[in-house]
């Protein structure tokens, strides 16, 4: 059996050296039919031409150049990075400037007659106080009353005035006792000085106790004297002639001084007393008016509750002086009032003839300007700069108000104006409107 193995082993050997060979030689076929295909193939890959190296001048030009480019590109770049900041910077402050509507004043006719509004008071008014303290027993006038000077108005009762009285009189009364015993002694004295049977100290004392007691009875008399006059305030009497505007107490009242005598609480009003013949009305006059109010001028009052009369008065003193809030001059016209028809704290009319011709203007009453230091308007200068003007008001049409001094028909007046709205500040204008002023 193991000389069979033996035998067997090197023909396997050489079974398999055979397969090797034959497979070699089956590849090398292959690859060399490979390779003569590939020759009748043409080249699919073309290697490139050489090209010569560019001299190094050119190289640094060519650097140069795109370097250029690129420093140029960046420029236009931030130029225009710039340029769009600057129009967007424009255009938000030209949105910051508000944008306002302007008119022109209208010019208008100079009038012969000033019209200004008046307000009529009585040519004297006095609030008339007790001055005593007690109770009010009665009133003879109420509201209303004509009174002439002099006439009782009401009678206060004083229980604590006429004790206090009383009480005064009898101490004077007991000072005027203790005067003549100091009398009788300083006359006994002086005669014993004059033997000698007393000494000129002991005479010269009684004399002193003497002038003491009569200056104890002139003090006497003069606080005697004081409350009989409290006791002639019990009756309270017109000071002028007038009527009666008002009555504030009734029967039963407790009434105390003017000055609180005695108690220390305030007085209390009993009426108001005024005097309606003549009246004085009271106007504010514009400074461009000023100089021809003339005091002893005639001058006529209509009030609306009178249509078509007037109540003829004078210029009877100004203030000669013009204020500086309302650049106005205050002048008193007293208008007799005989028949009592007007009535004080009325508001009227006061007319002017001046003649003057003052040139004036309206603008619409939207356009004014209520600041601290007065009346103001807002006029466009040149630039677009806002400039507020003082202005003098004349008559009030309504829409529209009368202006004496401050604008021009060429002026721009801002209308609706804001209250932010400062001197010299940038705006926008925008299309001017003409509108028709109003006249009387």
């Amino acid at each position: 059996m193991s000389a069979e193995n033996e035998s067997k082993q090197p023909q396997s050997m050489e079974s398999e050296e055979h397969h090797a060979l034959s497979a070699q030689a089956q590849r090398d076929a292959e690859i060399a039919e490979i390779q003569q295909h590939s020759r009748h193939q043409p080249p699919g890959i073309q290697k490139p031409p050489e090209v010569p190296p560019a001299p190094a001048s050119k190289a640094l030009t060519m650097v140069g150049i795109a370097l250029l480019i690129l420093l140029i590109a960046g420029a236009l770049t931030l130029w225009d990075h710039v340029t769009h900041e600057r129009a967007l910077a424009k255009e938000t402050e030209r949105e910051t400037v508000p944008t306002v509507a302007v008119v022109y004043p209208q010019s208008e006719k100079p009038d012969e007659d000033l019209v200004l509004p008046g307000s009529l008071q009585a040519y004297e008014e006095s609030p008339i106080y007790a001055r005593t303290n007690g109770y009010l027993v009665r009133w003879y006038k109420d509201i209303g009353s004509r009174v002439e000077k002099g006439e009782l108005l009401a009678k206060i009762d004083t229980p604590e005035v006429d004790q206090e009285l009383n009480q005064t009189r009898a101490a004077r009364l007991q000072i005027l006792a203790q005067m003549d015993l100091a009398k009788i002694s300083a006359d006994r004295w002086e005669n014993l000085r004059k033997t000698d049977s007393v000494s000129a100290q002991e005479a010269d004392q009684y004399e002193s106790g003497y002038k003491q007691s009569q200056a104890n009875l002139a003090s006497a008399d003069a606080n005697v004297r004081r409350l009989e006059q409290l006791e002639g305030f019990k009756d309270v009497y017109a000071p002028f002639s007038g009527v009666l505007t008002r009555r504030n107490v009734d029967p039963g009242a407790l009434i105390n001084a003017g000055a609180g005598v005695g108690t220390g609480a305030a007085g209390r009003e009993l009426f108001d007393l005024a005097r309606v013949d003549p009246l004085r009305v009271y106007t504010s006059v514009p400074q461009a008016y000023a100089p021809f109010i003339k005091v002893g001028a005639k001058t006529a009052v209509t009030l609306q509750e009178f249509p078509g009369e007037k109540f003829f008065g004078k210029v009877v003193r100004t203030a000669e002086s013009i204020d500086p809030a309302t650049r106005t001059l205050l002048a008193e016209v007293d208008v007799p009032n005989k028949d009592g028809r007007l009535l004080p704290g009325s508001f009227g009319e006061v007319h002017f003839a001046v003649g003057s011709g003052v040139n004036k203007v309206t603008i619409p009453v939207n356009a004014m300007l209520f600041r601290a230091e007065g009346p103001r308007v807002a006029v466009v200068g040149s630039g677009g700069k806002v400039q507020l003007r003082p202005i003098n008001i004349g008559r009030d049409y309504g829409a529209t108000l009368e202006i004496l001094g401050g604008v021009s028909p060429t002026d721009q007046v801002v209308i609706n104006p804001a209250d932010s709205l400062e001197d010299g500040q940038q705006v926008n204008v925008a299309q001017p409107q003409h509108q028709k002023g109003s006249g009387s």
